[in-house]
């Protein structure tokens, strides 16, 4: 069990200063850069049908006022 409490996020970059085992290898890395371009495909197609049914309205993320 980790005694830290603070989130932690495995990385698909390379980088050195990643600890031990949150380390992945090149395959792993490439698959999952892979799944990610997938997915942003999907969802651009989704968008793009979600557009041509309602022509009118265009749906953008909300994002919070910056401080």
């Amino acid at each position: 069990m980790i005694e830290n409490d603070t989130p932690q996020q495995l990385t698909l970059l390379p980088s050195s200063d990643v600890p031990v085992r949150f380390r992945i290898d090149a395959e792993t890395r490439r698959r999952g850069l892979q799944h990610i371009a997938e997915i942003r495909q999907y969802l651009a197609q989704r968008q793009a049908a979600n557009a041509v049914d309602q022509p009118g309205e265009i749906r953008r993320p909300i994002r919070p006022t910056a401080a």
